[in-house]
């Protein structure tokens, strides 16, 4: 157990905490971050990132990852193993501890905690993890050109999905566990009037098949009727669309969240309703959740945060 205090703390270690590590490092914050349960975030379960401006070849996630954490080091940021456990953000300096048991007193703290995406808990989605099976049509859409893929889920963001990869690919399976799209009437329209897209209503994954890579996915219709229908259809990709997950059960009790429990932000900025205390990355963007405006948005954290020690005049 140790006790450390820095200008500026830094929760979770995705694209988002490495570069407000990156900025805070270089505006002589001497930030230290601390990595979480997952180092590096999501990017670290995909394989190749082409959409992270730079790479005109293609990175992979672990590789962007650890690129990232290698440049926050090199300015100068702390970097420790370790999951934050508890925040006292009623008291200045802030207080976090660690599961290790060490105290962070902080003067400004930037949470950039990520979200998970949802699963639908089949031993399947694991096995075929980067083989076949993606949470994030944009990130991966672009290797399954003229390829059949499905996509799981009925609302908004499934029929987004399904329209985005029927740009790309040859024909896209909307799986629907009820008997209607909970989407927007015009999503509903536009999906429905797409010939690429096939939906499937009143249907369940009850697993996937192939090898090495996913082939297909067996599916059951009507499930517990006397109708009920089991087959398979072959697919390349399989995409989750039902949703993510903040992590925000931590600063439940202090931070503002939405109905969802992502964290508010004020006036377009990144602070929260905590003077000091910031967010960045996927646990404050429901809508895009990628990783360079996860990037971006740690950048503005840094700066939000140097700014608000300048002008409190807390250095």
């Amino acid at each position: 157990m140790a006790e450390f205090s820095t200008p500026c703390l830094i929760i979770g270690a995705g694209p988002a905490g490495y570069t407000a590590a990156i900025y805070a490092s270089r505006a002589n914050l001497t930030p230290i971050l601390y990595e979480g349960h997952q180092p590096g975030g999501q990017l670290t379960t995909t394989t190749d990132v082409e959409n992270f401006p730079g790479f005109p070849s293609a990175i992979s996630g672990p590789q962007l990852m650890m690129d990232m954490r290698a440049q926050a080091q090199a300015f100068g940021a702390e970097i420790r193993s370790g999951i934050i456990t508890s925040v006292d953000f009623k008291n200045r300096p802030f207080t976090a501890k660690a599961d290790n048991g060490d105290t962070v007193t902080a003067t400004t703290v930037i949470i950039a905690t990520g979200a998970n995406a949802r699963y639908l808990g089949l031993p399947d989605e694991e096995k075929y993890s980067g083989l076949g099976v993606s949470a994030c049509a944009t990130c991966d859409g672009f290797f399954y050109r003229g390829k059949t893929v499905a996509v799981v889920g009925g609302g908004d963001s499934a029929c987004e999905e399904a329209l985005y990869l029927s740009s790309l690919a040859s024909k896209v399976y909307l799986i629907v566990r009820k008997p209607f799209l909970r989407a927007s009437k015009v999503m509903q329209e536009r999906v429905l009037k797409n010939e690429k897209i096939t939906v499937l209503f009143n249907c369940n994954t009850l697993g996937l098949f192939g090898e090495p890579n996913l082939q297909g996915a067996k599916l059951v219709e009507n499930s517990g009727t006397e109708n009920e229908q089991v087959f398979d259809i072959a697919i390349d990709g399989f995409f989750l669309a039902i949703g993510h997950t903040p992590n925000t059960a931590l600063f439940k009790d202090c931070i503002r969240l939405d109905d969802n429990g992502y964290i508010k932000l004020e006036d377009g900025t990144s602070m929260t309703n905590v003077d000091g205390v910031f967010a960045a990355g996927d646990v404050a963007d429901p809508r895009y959740q990628q990783a360079i405006s996860a990037a971006g948005m740690g950048c503005r954290a840094a700066m939000d945060a140097e700014r608000y020690i300048t002008e409190n005049g807390l250095r």
